[in-house]
């Protein structure tokens, strides 16, 4: 089945897609090529994945790392299966706990909630992978003891991390041991990050929830003012918990259910469908400010009612997602002017992204995250284990959904998704990294690959934009002007970052089924990289 009808390249990169029967795209071409070396050795995309994703943690530390949360949608061939291994709150975080904080902070132990990266890898492992444990955990182990030269882009973020995160326990000793952050081309290496790697594979991750090094982790969350206990880490699980999903022309995008914010993605793509997108040229001034409407909705929703599954309020599918409710919202989408959205009724009265297939067709979506850059900056002395900080992801709103409370999920950016053809078959994986700009991402590839029939280096490649709140939005350097202006005249107010878009608007890693092959796309802003055979 052929999906691709463009496959002209009109935006500033110029890359062309890879295409092959066993492809591996990420953010960073030493974990493209690890991935890849598991399907060469008779591994699947599985295999592949997880290789690419432990060497993420070593090669690309500022977006990941061993103590980072994932989540994963896989086409194991036959079904669809999303995994969260997303971890949940210490016992000890009580609203009272963080009243006395004055608020839950972005750095140190007290934003940590359990690291459930480790879980997801093992799990994906054992349910679907082929080759051994150890041998898909080699690549990382090799680069962590052996070293490699750090990439432009990293050596950028390492920068801005260890001015941030500097003063945090253990950071510098990993990260910075001669008191800077590497240069570009620097060869950078980590003996306790392999160990550590090492004995991950070695127990199959019990050691990491139930073993010497859980031990460690809680023995320092003690020592530097956390709350989390070896008794937390032991409760720890990752979830088998299927997808959520929405229609889009002859399309269906999958999402995994909350705590991520993939719904938002799939409220947005439910608005432009009941309004007909489609009709003016992709990257028109009135397709653009479409999108940009449907996502406010969609923000709004999320905003509001987002949180660990077991403490909405609202059902995802049956009420977000009800074809009643957003034929009711799409009508709030006035194509002639911006408008500031506010959240609806739906009941009645740093992140690293990678996507792998194979020539089985078994497809994997798979994305891990810290969550701000290196995370919450606590890094476990001798370990390399580098913390998220996903508890800044809760607020302390008595009555909100997404209230801190121990044992619970926050309310999550990182996001994988999938999209299906109307009659069941599979048609892409892929994702966009980048905190908030992730549903707002998804939605952009969508529109473009989906909808217009892009190629996905193409949709890679294409300048982005971002909601930020009320009527502003931020557009990429590289933004045609005249449809800048034209927004600007529907009444957004629109702004142009002139930075790296890596910082703000993430990167898209995309892989398409093409029949009995695959096409990718991969992003420039991250050093991505698409490889295949």
């Amino acid at each position: 089945m052929t999906t691709v009808k463009d496959w002209a390249q009109p935006y500033a990169s110029q890359r062309s897609p890879v295409l092959g029967r066993n492809v591996v795209s990420t953010s960073q071409p030493l974990a493209a090529q690890a991935g890849l070396r598991m399907l060469q050795a008779g591994g699947n995309a599985v295999d592949a994945a997880l290789a690419a994703a432990m060497t993420l943690t070593v090669v690309e530390p500022t977006g990941c790392g061993i103590g980072s949360d994932a989540f994963a949608i896989v086409w194991d061939g036959q079904e669809l299966h999303g995994l969260n291994a997303s971890g949940r709150a210490p016992a000890g975080w009580t609203p009272g706990y963080f009243d006395k904080l004055g608020g839950i902070p972005e750095k140190g132990w007290n934003a940590v909630t359990v690291p459930g990266v480790v879980s997801g890898w093992v799990e994906l492992s054992k349910r679907f992978g082929k080759l051994p444990f150890a041998q898909v955990a080699q690549p990382a182990i090799d680069y962590a003891r052996h070293g490699f030269a750090v990439s432009p882009t990293i050596a950028k973020l390492w920068a801005l991390g260890l001015a941030k995160l500097g003063d945090q326990p253990g950071f510098k000793e990993c990260f910075a041991p001669d008191g800077q952050a590497p240069q570009a081309g620097s060869w950078f290496q980590s003996e306790a990050h392999a160990r550590t790697l090492e004995e991950i594979a070695e127990t199959l991750g019990e050691s990491f929830y139930r073993g010497a090094l859980a031990q460690k982790m809680a023995a320092h969350s003690q020592a530097n003012g956390g709350v989390m206990t070896v008794e937390d880490l032991a409760a720890h699980r990752c979830d088998w918990v299927g997808t959520v999903a929405q229609p889009f022309g002859d399309s269906v995008v999958h999402e995994i259910p909350p705590n991520g914010q993939g719904i938002a993605a799939l409220i947005a793509l439910g608005l432009l469908d009941a309004i007909g997108i489609g009709d003016q040229p992709l990257d028109s001034a009135e397709t653009v400010h479409l999108q940009i409407e449907a996502m406010k909705l969609a923000l709004a929703d999320l905003a509001e009612y987002n949180a660990d599954i077991d403490h909405m309020r609202v059902h995802p599918q049956q009420d977000l997602l009800n074809p009643a409710y957003l034929a009711e919202r799409a009508k709030l989408i006035d194509r002639s002017k911006a408008s500031v959205a506010s959240y609806g009724a739906p009941k009645p009265g740093g992140t690293v992204y990678l996507t792998a297939c194979d020539e089985s067709g078994m497809m994997v979506s798979f994305i891990q995250s810290n969550y701000m850059g290196f995370g919450s900056g606590v890094v476990v002395p001798g370990t390399g284990i580098s913390l998220q900080n996903r508890g800044a992801g809760f607020t302390t709103e008595a009555g909100h959904a997404n209230q801190v409370a121990p044992g619970k999920r926050p309310s999550h950016t990182i996001i994988p998704a999938f999209a299906m053809h109307a009659d069941g078959t599979p048609q892409m994986a892929f994702g966009v990294m980048g905190g908030p700009m992730q549903s707002q991402g998804h939605v952009q590839m969508s529109v473009r690959v989906l909808r217009y029939g892009q190629n996905p280096q193409a949709a890679a490649d294409a300048p982005r934009w971002r909601v930020t709140g009320g009527n502003q939005v931020s557009v990429e350097l590289g933004f045609d002007p005249q449809v800048i202006e034209a927004l600007r005249a529907l009444g957004h107010e629109v702004s142009i970052e002139e930075g790296h878009g890596v910082f703000a608007f993430g990167g898209a890693q995309l892989i398409l089924r093409e029949g009995a092959h695959y096409v990718a796309g991969s992003d420039p802003r991250k050093d991505g990289q698409a490889v295949a055979y």
